[in-house]
C-alpha cells in the first residue's frame, strides 16, 4: 500500500486525535480526523479512507458502534480500535466482529506505525487476491469458452447445472478438446472458487511417483525422500483437484484413489496416520473407461465414483462451425503477444482450416494459428502461412509441395512432417504403449507426451 494511503482517525479526546494525526502525517499518510463519533459513518462514506483508527470508549457512538456502522457501508473496511487496558476484552470482541486489530493504551509511535503498516498490507493483499479472482472468473466464465455449435451449447447447459454441486465429474473427450478449460470453469463457478484448483497430469508420471505426488510421503519413505512432503490432495483441500488422463492410472493406485474418494482422507507414503481432506474431484480422460472396465483395466467401483456426472466434449471435427470463431480468437491473442499487425485470415486459408479433420482438436488449431501469426509477413493469414499437413486436408503426411518457401521454412515443415509421422508409426508398432514407445525411440516418457501434445495425437 503506498504511503499516500488515507487514514480516518476518530477520537473524542482532542489531544489524542492531534497526536495521532501528527504522527501519521509525519509517516506520509493522508489524515482525516473526526472528534464526533456520531458523524464517523458520514465521514467514512464521504472520504472512503483506506483505514480507520477509532477509540473504543466515546460518548454518543462507541467504537463498536462505529465499527458496525462502517462495515455496514463497506464490509471490507479495515478498522483498528484504540482501547484502555480495562476494555481489552471488548476490543477482542470487536476483532471477532471484523476489526483488524486493537492497540492498548498507552502505545508508542512505533507500535502505531507497525500496526497500521500490517493492516494496510493485509488490505493490499486482499484487494490483489480479489482482482486476481475476478480476472480468473472472467477468463473461465462459461461464455468465455468459445463455441456456438449445438454440441457445445449442450456442454454449456450441463456445466451451468452442475458447477455449484459437490458431485464428482468426469470430463470425456479426445486430446486437445479443452478438458482442463472446462474443469477450471467448473471450479471458478463453484462454491470452492476462492480455494485452490490443483491440476494433475496422471499420464506423465510413473505410478510410484504419482502416488507420492497425490498423497505425499514421510521422510525416509523411499530413497530420495529426504523430508516429509504433503501431497496434492492436501494442498487442494477446500478446493478442487483435477485428475487429467485418469484412465492411465495403474490398478494398484486406483485402489488407493478409491479409498480417498470413499473415506475423504489420505495416507502419506510411509505413514500409518490418515489426514482428512475436503476436496471436489474432477477427472478427465480420452479413453473409453466403460470399455476399460469391461476389459478389467479399470476398477468398476472407482469408475462409478468418478463418473457421478459425465460431460462429453465433442471433437473439433464435429463442431466445425466453431473453427472461424476459435481461429479469430487465437489470432487476436497471438497478435497481442507478438506485436504483429495481423487483422484476420483470407477465405482460402479459412477453407483449408475447415476441411482439415483436426486430430489434435482445439489445441492443434491453437498451435497452427500461433505458428502462422509468428511466421506471416502479411496483414491477413494466407494458405502459405499454414503448415504443410493442413494442405493435405486429411492430415496425412506427404512430401513438401513445391510452393515458394524459403529454404529454412521448407526444412522446418519437412522436419515437422517427419517427426509427426515417426511418432504415429512408433505408437502403432507398440499399440499405443507410451513406455514401450519411449524405450524403443531412446527417449523418456515426457518427450513422447510433449510430442503428443505438440501434434495433437492420441496415444491410442
Amino acid at each position: 500500500m503506498p504511503k499516500s494511503a488515507r487514514v480516518l482517525v476518530i477520537d473524542d479526546e482532542l489531544d489524542m486525535l492531534e497526536s495521532c494525526a501528527r504522527l501519521l502525517s509525519h509517516l506520509g499518510y493522508l489524515v482525516v480526523t473526526e472528534a464526533d463519533s456520531t458523524k464517523a459513518p458520514t465521514m467514512f462514506e464521504r472520504e472512503r479512507p483506506d483505514l480507520v483508527l477509532t477509540d473504543l470508549r466515546m460518548p454518543g457512538l462507541d467504537g463498536l458502534g462505529v465499527l458496525r456502522a462502517i462495515r455496514a457501508i463497506d464490509p471490507s473496511a479495515t478498522v483498528i480500535l484504540i482501547t484502555a487496558f480495562a476494555t481489552i476484552e471488548t476490543a477482542v470482541e470487536a476483532v471477532k466482529e471484523g476489526a483488524f486489530d486493537y492497540l492498548p493504551k498507552p502505545f508508542s509511535g512505533d507500535q502505531l506505525r507497525v500496526c497500521i503498516e500490517r493492516a494496510l498490507e493485509q488490505r493490499r493483499l486482499r484487494e490483489e487476491n480479489r482482482r486476481l479472482l475476478e480476472q480468473l472468473t472472467e477468463t473461465y466464465r462459461f461464455d468465455k469458452i468459445i463455441g456456438r455449435s449445438l454440441p457445445m451449447l449442450q456442454v454449456f447447459e450441463t456445466i451451468k447445472k452442475v458447477a455449484k454441486s459437490e458431485a464428482n465429474i468426469l470430463i470425456v473427450g479426445e486430446t486437445g478438446t479443452g478438458k482442463e478449460l472446462i474443469a477450471r470453469s467448473l471450479h471458478v463457478n463453484s462454491r470452492r472458487a476462492s480455494k485452490p484448483f490443483i491440476p494433475v497430469d496422471c499420464a506423465s508420471l510413473p505410478e510410484n511417483l504419482l502416488e507420492s505426488e497425490l498423497f505425499g510421503h514421510e521422510k525416509g519413505a523411499f530413497t530420495g525422500a529426504q523430508a516429509t512432503r504433503p501431497g496434492l490432495f492436501e494442498f487442494a483441500s477446500g478446493g478442487t483437484i483435477f485428475l487429467d488422463e485418469v484412465g492411465d492410472v495403474g490398478m494398484n493406485l486406483q485402489a488407493k484413489l478409491l479409498r480417498v474418494l470413499q473415506e475423504r482422507e489420505v495416507r502419506r507414503v510411509g505413514s500409518n496416520r490418515t489426514i482428512e481432506v475436503d476436496v471436489r474431484v474432477i477427472s478427465a480422460t480420452n479413453r473409453d473407461l466403460a470399455q476399460a472396465v469391461a476389459k478389467g483395466e479399470f476398477r468398476e467401483d472407482l469408475y462409478y465414483r468418478l463418473n457421478v456426472i459425465s460431460i462429453p466434449l465433442p471433437p473439433l471435427r464435429d463442431r466445425k462451425g466453431d473453427i472461424p470463431l476459435i481461429a479469430h480468437h487465437y489470432i487476436e491473442k497471438y497478435v497481442a503477444s507478438s506485436g504483429k499487425e495481423v487483422k484476420g485470415i483470407v477465405p482460402e486459408a479459412m477453407q483449408l482450416l475447415g476441411e482439415y479433420h483436426w486430430p489434435g482438436n482445439v489445441r492443434e488449431l491453437q498451435n497452427v494459428i500461433e505458428r502462422a501469426v509468428v511466421l506471416t509477413e502479411h496483414e491477413l493469414l494466407r494458405p502459405e502461412d499454414l503448415p504443410e499437413h493442413i494442405h493435405t486436408r486429411m492430415g496425412t503426411v506427404s512430401p513438401i509441395s513445391p510452393r515458394d518457401l524459403p529454404l529454412k521454412r521448407a526444412k522446418e515443415e519437412w522436419a515437422a512432417s517427419f517427426e509427426r509421422e515417426y511418432l504415429v508409426q512408433l505408437l502403432k508398432r507398440h499399440d499405443g504403449n507410451i513406455s514401450q514407445a519411449a524405450k524403443s525411440a531412446g527417449v523418456d516418457r515426457k518427450t513422447i507426451h510433449r510430442l503428443l501434445k505438440k501434434y495433437g495425437i492420441r496415444a491410442s
